[in-house]
Parts: structure tokens; C-alpha cells; sequence
């Protein structure tokens, strides 16, 4: 089963202190690396632009490999706590090796730059291979080995074509309501106001080949309230509760996570 998730730019807004913020955050995007989250939406809820920026941020950040971060996010305040964020660790995040090790068919991640008008790929090897595809200079490109040690050429390819998870995207959404709006597959509205989940429930998504959205709502207002009067509008999509039997007030985002891709991966 394929799954992305939605969660609003307000996911922040029950932690008052930068530092309690990226420590959120980090928890979020281990919950969706641990469950092979495809694309990660972001969608605008509530006034606070900041947080929004700051979740998108570190988000990417925590994907994007170790060794191609200090190139793709330069010094910036947002960046003050990172110190407290757990890796990912995810295929991605190989260690950079030595070039000897390099094997036809290997796969990594690397940033396409630029010496003496021609391009090339620094992969995290300590040597730069040349680049003969269309990104230009100081992005972010997968590339496959054709050829292993000492020739080492590559090819770039797409995310979809690697067998094993290589990471989530991250996308901004101006409001819920366009986020289920362009989705063109399964959607899950978690919400405590949805039918109790059951095994008979999960079976149509492990049994869909299509992709599944699974939302969730802010800490101020549940997913109905935020879409409001639109809801009848949402294509196939259901509301269900993960969590039927609560005896808190709220479950919060970093929980309501965890606990609902537990409850579905347990299912496919």
C-alpha cells in the first residue's frame, strides 16, 4: 500500500519554544520515514506562517542526506536546534565511502555542480563524476552507477523506479480542501467523529492498487471543521477512528501519527 499524509501548517502551534518545535517536527518525519510515507502535504490552517516554514524546512532537511546539506541549506536561525534531531536513517542516508567501493548499480543521491563549464556529480565520494543530464547546478539528482570503480559513470533515474523506500517529498498546499481536491486515490479522514476502525474497514485500502492519503486535522480544529460546509464535495474518501476509546482530552498530531500508520501497516 502506497500512503501520503496531510498535516496542517498548525501542527506546531501546542509547543510555545523553537526548540520543543524541531524536536515535533523531528518526530513527525521519523514516524513517516518508519511507514515509508510517500509525499508529505503540508496544507495551510491558522495564521502562523512562521511554524509553516519552519515544518517545511525541517522536513526537508531531515530527508535530504547528511553529507548535501551544508550545499542545499545554508546558515539560518530555523537551523539553531538542529542538534536535537534524530536521523532518519533511512537508504538514502548511505555514509559517504570510498570510491573503491563503488559497485555497478549502486544508487545515490548527490548535487549537480559545475567546474570549468562542464557538469558534474558530487555523490559524497571525494570525487566528482561527470553529469550528462538536464539539472542544473546545485540541485538535488538520484543517479545509478553504470559503471563501479575505477570508471564510474553514472545515469540519472527517477525515485519510482528504486526498490527499496528512498524517502518522502514534501508539498505545500494552500488549504485543506485542494489538497483532497487534486488527490486522485483512496483518502482516510482521521477524526474522532469517524466509524471506529476495523480490520473489515483497512481491508479496502490493502486491497486498492490505488494510492492512499491519510489526513489529519490541527490541534485546534478537527479535519470537519476545517473543511466545513465542502465536506460532501471530497471524493472517495471516508473518516474513520483510530482511536475509539480515548480517555484524553486530544491526541496529538505526533501521536495520532504514529498510532494510525501502526494500525494501518499492521494491516498491509
Amino acid at each position: 500500500m502506497k500512503l501520503s499524509v496531510a498535516i496542517p501548517q498548525s501542527a506546531l502551534s501546542d509547543e510555545s519554544l523553537k526548540i520543543d518545535k524541531t524536536r515535533k517536527i523531528s518526530v513527525l518525519a521519523r514516524a513517516c520515514a518508519i511507514f515509508k510515507i510517500d509525499t508529505i502535504y503540508v496544507y495551510q490552517e491558522g495564521n502562523n506562517k512562521s511554524d509553516g516554514a519552519l515544518l517545511v524546512m525541517i522536513l526537508k532537511y531531515l530527508e535530504t542526506p547528511q553529507f548535501l546539506r551544508r550545499r542545499l541549506f545554508p546558515k539560518m536561525n530555523d537551523l539553531k536546534f538542529a542538534g536535537v534531531l534524530q536521523p532518519l536513517k533511512i537508504p538514502s542516508h548511505v555514509t559517504p565511502v570510498n570510491s573503491k567501493k563503488i559497485k555497478s548499480g549502486d544508487i545515490r543521491e548527490g548535487i549537480v555542480v559545475s567546474v570549468k563549464g562542464k557538469k558534474f556529480v558530487d555523490v559524497g565520494i571525494n570525487q566528482l563524476i561527470q553529469y550528462y543530464g538536464n539539472m542544473s547546478t546545485g540541485k538535488r539528482v538520484t543517479v545509478q552507477f553504470k559503471e563501479g570503480y575505477p570508471r564510474l559513470s553514472v545515469k540519472e533515474i527517477d525515485r519510482k523506479d528504486i526498490p527499496s523506500y528512498w524517502g518522502y517529498s514534501v508539498k505545500e498546499r494552500a488549504n485543506l480542501f485542494s489538497v483532497l481536491s487534486e488527490w486522485k486515490g483512496n483518502i482516510i479522514l482521521t477524526s474522532r467523529k469517524g466509524k471506529p476502525i476495523t480490520n473489515d474497514l483497512l481491508s479496502k485500502y490493502k486491497k486498492s492498487d490505488e494510492s492512499t492519503l491519510v489526513v489529519f486535522g490541527s490541534p485546534e480544529k478537527g479535519i470537519h471543521e476545517i473543511i466545513g460546509g465542502r465536506m460532501n464535495k471530497v471524493q472517495n474518501a471516508k473518516s474513520l477512528n483510530f482511536f475509539p476509546n480515548q480517555a484524553t482530552e486530544t491526541v496529538r498530531l505526533e501521536e495520532a501519527l504514529l498510532g494510525t500508520l501502526s494500525i494501518i501497516n499492521a494491516q498491509s
